[in-house]
């Protein structure tokens, strides 16, 4: 980094003498001279002022550049002795010199206006802090401080003593840092406590430097280090001369050095590189001003004049010391905002492409985003981004712009051309080095577009609420004038939001989803989909299909509300993955449970397409998609209907998993359409066998199997309906489920004996009947009906047909003829008649009552009792059965050693009940004698009524006079008094009631 910071001019030249100390006063220079007759540190020192003709005729304050200084006033014998150090305090107009003493004169008039000459005689050193008017003399091994008081005396303030001779000192804050001999310390002027920093340099003497930020620049032989007030070392704070200064002066952003040989210039920020260097030979002091630097020879004074800010930018650009020139940059005038927004924003750009050029894609993109130019800009660097069709205007015609401020207002050339917007790449790079290149450069486009992505996006949802905003006043207006007569409106005002935000949001995010993409990142493409987005779909569907990011493209769909397409996708992928099964990734990575994962959030806000589109699940996972129908509430109605209508096949498939799946189960409508589809398929395999002479009644299918599972466990089912469909010679099991459903107990225990042959269901079917409670308060009668089946078939059926008639009468579709085959007919004949007769006589709310339980019409013809089923139903259900009953229905013939089993359990049981009874009965008679006697002791209770007994009321003697005594048996009280008190009760208990 070497460019022309300075411009060394010759302000002074052929001083007479040697020049002892330099410094500036309102455009002025005052220059401390020995008389030239002799160069003796002891003989006299004159003091020249020189001011440039400009200067004087404009009254400029500034050292200018136009012309030599000339001789305006010289005074003699100014000091006696050569000044060591002269300093001008700027804001009090007033000059400070240390030679014999320090001294004190009013400029320009230079009158005395304060002499030090006590504490200060023999001082060598001194440190001025002009914002508070304190002076720091350092002489010997003492350090004085005073504070100077109204402008016209110094005033001592505090002394202090030093291990050694100071050499150099400099206001940090409350600290002074003071150079002794070897060491730096850091002294507090208020206190006095001594803080050692380091040693200094082995060579030079301790050279101290204040910075305008209040910290230090310490020497320490040809390296400055920099430290805060309180003497601790900053990091990265250090400047390496090419030699060993002599002394330096800050003139911010540099620090200048003055060196045997020449005059160096650095920059103050790290790294601290070499800016320039001026061949000034043998330079004796550097007096830093408020516009330069002042270097004075031995008899000639050179001013180091700053380039113009906006020289030194152009210069730094050219040679890409951009950074530096950025730096340069925050040091333009406050007034000249725009200049140095557009030399900013320029030179980030030529920086940005610089880098890009370079293969540094990341650092390139913070300079673009730091020049706040056009996402357009940067995505053109990039020809395989394809970009939407949009009306924004680039911001390459305001770079333009920008960049003539920038060149109108500087006297440089026209340097700040922008770069080509194409990726240049050398033609001798390998396709490998080309590909890396580009994955690396997209790397960099995601992470600059993730990081703009967060205002655009914030500033296009603005936008859109805007407008909905102001659409939505629009139409209240209209809605609140309907009475208004209606005129003609011929320009209609509408209020246009523009779209610029939204266009830009839509630039951005197709391209970062291309960029993601094409880095590999389609996770990241996934998330992005899955937010608020502006993707342009034509041009990403086009781009995701192109590449086969199927993922990615279904998340496209998804967020643009395209379902049906992206549903036709995953059944073409799931389709393909099925016939692929050697590629295992592809398999893994689609399968029919990703649609199901599609549909679920579907299921509400549109069930008709998830009804169109499960049917290909359904077929492959029927239980992974009722599990979803369920999960999110999709009415079951329209599921079965749907499926009744386009897949028959899956109807009962789905019934089947509802009902199971359901805890609730499901409604009626439903659990009659599950039945009536199992019984048609049973009533075709029915026919089927039945005409290839294969029926039996033992015989199941699966479908008769579940028929039969649901007919027991659910009851939602139409049973008139089912018993119109049952065929009149088979299904008997179908036939007697549906009879109890209906509470035709006799008609279904007749089933299971006579049709079926299965005693066993018979007891069975009576167990249930009586666990379930159906027949309270009489629940043995059930048992009682099946023993009237296996005893008495005749008297069943007599008893059934004085049951059926009454009942058959309230259904207008029984005929009179009907009832007239009951009484004239044996009872096998009576039996297929009723059978015969249609289904819907019979309520499915009716209930058997009376010691025959049942209205059955399918009893035995007249054939042999069952005496040996009967026994054994006694034997086992003796428990349940009347016993009185169930012996007067025996056969006279029975053999008493065949009631044993039913009998002694039953004897036992009635025994003991009697037993229990009466131990019941005894207990209840002891514990009424108990009371009696308890009764009778408290009737015992004896009061003694003396001369003494008071009443509790009154507090009179009770004396001969009627007691009553309260139920404590202590309080007594006359009776009177007694009656008396009860009386009042009452009539305060009245009062309170008629106040509520």
């Amino acid at each position: 980094m070497v460019h022309s910071a300075y411009d060394a001019v010759e302000l002074v030249a052929g001083v007479p003498g040697r020049i002892e100390a330099v410094a500036s006063h309102a455009g002025k220079l005052l220059v401390a001279a020995s008389d030239s007759e002799g160069f003796l540190r002891g003989s006299d020192c004159s003091l020249r002022i020189y001011s440039s003709p400009a200067s004087s005729s404009e009254g400029g304050g500034e050292i200018r550049r136009d012309g030599p200084y000339a001789l305006e006033r010289h005074e003699q014998r100014f000091w006696r002795r050569p000044p060591l150090a002269m300093e001008v305090s700027a804001t009090r107009d007033l000059l400070l010199s240390l030679s014999e003493w320090v001294a004190l004169h009013r400029l320009p008039g230079l009158e005395t206006v304060a002499v030090v000459s006590n504490k200060t005689k023999g001082a060598n050193v001194f440190a001025w802090d002009d914002r508070r008017g304190l002076l720091a003399v350092g002489r010997q091994k003492r350090l004085t401080v005073f504070r100077l008081d109204s402008g016209r005396e110094f005033v001592e303030v505090k002394e202090f003593g030093v291990p050694d001779i100071l050499k150099s000192m400099a206001w940090c804050g409350d600290n002074i840092c003071l150079g002794i001999r070897r060491e730096y310390m850091i002294i507090n002027s208020m206190t006095g406590a001594l803080t050692e920093v380091f040693s200094s340099g082995r060579i030079a003497p301790p050279l101290v430097v204040p910075l305008h930020t209040g910290e230090l620049l310490l020497g320490k032989d040809n390296i400055g280090v920099f430290v805060d007030q309180n003497g601790k070392l900053i990091q990265d704070g250090r400047i390496i001369w090419s030699d060993t200064p002599a002394s330096v002066v800050i003139h911010r952003p540099y620090a200048v050095a003055r060196l045997p040989r020449h005059v160096e210039i650095r920059s103050l920020r790290a790294p601290n590189a070499l800016v320039q260097t001026v061949v000034l030979r043998d330079v004796q002091k550097l007096v830093q001003t408020d516009n330069c630097i002042l270097a004075a020879l031995s008899n000639s004074v050179h001013g180091l004049l700053p380039v113009p800010i906006g020289a030194q930018i152009v210069q730094l650009t050219a040679s890409g010391e951009f950074e530096e020139a950025l730096a340069l940059c925050k040091l333009l005038p406050p007034e000249d905002s725009n200049l140095r927004a557009a030399k900013e924003s320029s030179i980030h750009i030529r920086y940005g492409h610089f880098l890009f050029d370079s293969g540094s894609y990341e650092e390139a993109m913070e300079q673009f985003s730091d020049s706040h130019v056009d996402i357009t800009y940067v995505l053109s660097l990039y020809p395989s981004i394809v970009l939407p069709q949009t009306h924004i205007i680039g911001e390459h015609d305001k770079l333009l712009d920008m960049h003539e401020l920038a060149r109108e207002s500087s006297d440089a050339t026209d340097e700040m051309e922008s770069y080509s917007l194409q990726l240049h790449e050398s033609d001798d790079k390998s396709p490998l080095e080309v590909k890396k290149m580009s994955h690396n450069a997209l790397v960099a486009l995601v992470k600059y577009l993730q990081k703009k992505r967060s205002g655009i996006i914030e500033r296009a949802t603005a936008e859109v609420t805007d407008e909905v905003v102001s659409g939505a006043v629009h139409h209240s207006l209209i809605l609140s004038e309907p009475y208004k007569p209606k005129k003609p409106n011929k320009k209609r005002a509408q209020t246009h939001t523009s779209s610029i935000a939204r266009e830009m949001a839509t630039v951005l995010d197709t391209s970062l989803l291309q960029a993601l993409v094409l880095t590999a990142q389609s996770s990241g493409a996934t998330e992005l989909l899955k937010g608020l987005n502006y993707c342009d779909l034509k041009i990403c569907e086009e781009f995701l299909k192109e590449r086969s990011e199927y993922m990615v493209l279904l998340e496209l769909y998804r967020s643009n509300e395209m379902h049906r397409e992206a549903l036709q996708l995953l059944n073409q992928l799931v389709e393909e993955s099925k016939s692929e099964m050697e590629n295992t990734d592809f398999n893994k990575k689609f399968n029919p449970q990703m649609i199901i994962e599609y549909l679920r959030p579907l299921c509400r806000s549109d069930p008709m397409l998830v009804l169109e589109s499960s049917l290909y699940v359904l077929e492959r996972n029927p239980s992974e998609t009722i599990e979803l129908f369920l999960s999110e509430n999709v009415p079951a109605d329209l599921v079965n209907s749907y499926l009744k209508q386009h897949a028959p096949n899956l109807q009962s498939t789905y019934l089947e998993l509802m009902l199971s799946m359901s805890e609730s189960g499901i409604n009626p409508n439903l659990q009659n359409e599950l039945v009536q589809l199992y019984l048609s398929e049973v009533l075709d395999w029915y026919k089927i066998l039945k005409e290839e002479g294969s029926w039996t009644e033992k015989i199941y299918s699966p479908t008769r199997k579940k028929l039969i599972s649901t007919l027991e466990s659910n009851s939602g089912y139409n049973t008139d309906l089912l018993l119109k469909r049952l065929p009149q010679d088979a299904l008997f099991e179908e036939r007697a489920i549906l009879y109890g459903k209906m509470n035709q107990h006799l008609r279904a225990l007749s089933l299971y004996v006579h049709k079926l042959q299965m005693p066993e269901r018979a007891v069975a079917y009576c167990d249930r009947v009586y666990e379930e409670g159906a027949q309270q308060p009489s629940k043995s009668n059930i048992y009682f009906n099946l023993l009237q089946i296996y005893l008495n078939p005749r008297k069943a059926e007599k008893e059934f047909e004085q049951k059926i008639i009454p009942v058959a009468s309230q259904y207008p579709g029984i005929h009179k003829s009907s009832s007239a085959k009951f009484k004239g007919s044996r009872t096998g004949k009576k039996v297929v008649e009723i059978e015969g007769a249609d289904d819907i006589r019979f309520s499915p709310s009716g209930t058997d009552s009376g010691r025959s339980d049942g209205d059955g019409d399918d009893a035995s013809d007249g054939g042999p009792i069952m005496l040996n089923e009967a026994l054994e139903l006694l034997s086992q259900r003796w428990d349940r059965i009347n016993g009185a009953q169930a012996l007067r229905l025996l056969p006279r013939d029975t053999k008493l050693q065949d009631l044993v089993s039913f009998l002694e359990p039953l004897l036992r049981n009635s025994s003991e009940h009697l037993r229990n009874y009466l131990v019941i009965k005894n207990l209840i008679f002891r514990a009424n004698l108990q009371v009696k006697d308890d009764l009778y002791k408290r009737r015992q209770a004896v009061v003694k009524i003396d001369g003494n007994s008071m009443c509790s009321l009154c507090n009179k003697r009770i004396a001969n006079s009627a007691f009553a005594i309260y139920p404590n048996g202590q309080t007594l009280v006359h009776f009177v008094c007694f009656r008396e008190s009860q009386q009042i009760k009452a009539v305060r208990g009245a009062n309170s009631l008629k106040r509520r």
